[in-house]
């Protein structure tokens, strides 16, 4: 070998060394690293989730192991540590401080879960969690407003946790209080906002104009010229349930499934066994929640309040 060549492999050696001992001096630092209560973030300061507020946020959404948990702002990574250790579902983290996500990637290899759980360095707001079944917060109620349109793009059932901040306007479907700090929980509703044809069941020719404001539904059957009032009309995820009186004055009620346009399912009436029935949307649907800017201009008055 050349002298020249010598003198270039012993630089590439040289530059190689400095790199490992750079990489080592950074995982030694990253090993080292512990947050500080109130420390600040990218837009919240952070604050540690109580253990038993975070077993009583996966309780309500019911995490079972096939889910697919995405915590927002994952910070230490102990909801997700949590929903793989304790429940079995797979789960992601998304943090923007790199030093949390290497903390949590840590703590995920000591708790013996890093086969079910990893944490990518992400901004929340520019993020894909569209393949969450489950999405878990600890963020501010700005925040949150920031997320919803976000969240109405998701899958109909999917479940969404919070810590002590709400949806602003959108009511949870269910709230504990846990810890020191207040939980709500909500499934991500389909829109079944619009007018329909109902076909089956034996039922006469019938059309139902329903209206929708987040998962609160209500609306109207119309038979040529009687209309009638839908009874108990709800939405879950996007399953649909109402009843109808018929013109004979018969009481039917409806389970269904809201896919898109079509609603299919089943209807029965006291004493009879269940029958088919569909109904297909005529038109587009309006919109059952905020729009983004509205939710923009929402949460910036909230963000304005919270700073006076």
């Amino acid at each position: 070998m050349t002298t020249l060549a010598l003198a270039s492999l012993s630089r590439r050696l040289a530059v190689l060394s400095l790199a490992c001992l750079t990489t080592s001096a950074a995982l030694a630092q990253n090993s080292s690293y512990e947050p500080q209560r109130g420390q600040a973030g990218k837009d919240v300061i952070w604050i540690p989730t109580p253990d038993e507020t975070v077993t009583r946020m996966l309780q309500m959404v019911e995490v079972k192991p096939n889910d697919r948990v995405f915590d927002l702002g994952s910070g230490d990574g102990k909801i997700a540590i949590a929903a793989a250790r304790e429940f079995g579902a797979r789960a992601t983290g998304l943090e923007y401080n790199p030093d949390m996500v290497g903390l949590s990637n840590r703590r995920a290899q000591e708790a013996g879960v890093a086969d079910k759980v990893q944490f990518r360095q992400a901004d929340i707001f520019q993020a894909d969690f569209s393949s969450a079944t489950v999405v878990t917060m600890y963020l501010l109620p700005e925040l949150n407003l920031r997320l919803r349109p976000l969240l109405f793009k998701m899958t109909p059932g999917t479940r969404v946790v919070s810590h002590s901040f709400t949806m602003g306007d959108w009511a949870p479907d269910e709230t504990a209080r846990a810890g020191y700090g207040d939980v709500y929980m909500w499934h991500i509703p389909a829109n079944a906002s619009g007018s329909w044809k109902l076909s089956g069941a034996g039922l006469p020719d019938t059309s139902l104009t329903l209206a929708q404001r987040y998962q609160v539904v209500s609306g109207d059957a119309i038979f040529g010229e009687l209309r009638a009032s839908l009874v108990r009309p709800r939405i879950s995820g996007a399953q649909i349930s109402f009843g109808l009186r018929d013109p004979k004055g018969q009481l039917w009620q409806f389970e269904g499934q809201v896919a898109g346009a079509r609603i299919t399912g089943t209807a029965t009436r006291p004493g009879q066994a269940g029958v088919p029935f569909e109904a297909r949307r005529n038109g587009e649907a309006s919109p059952i929640a905020a729009t983004t800017a509205a939710a923009e201009q929402e949460a910036s008055q909230i963000a304005a309040s919270l700073t006076r």
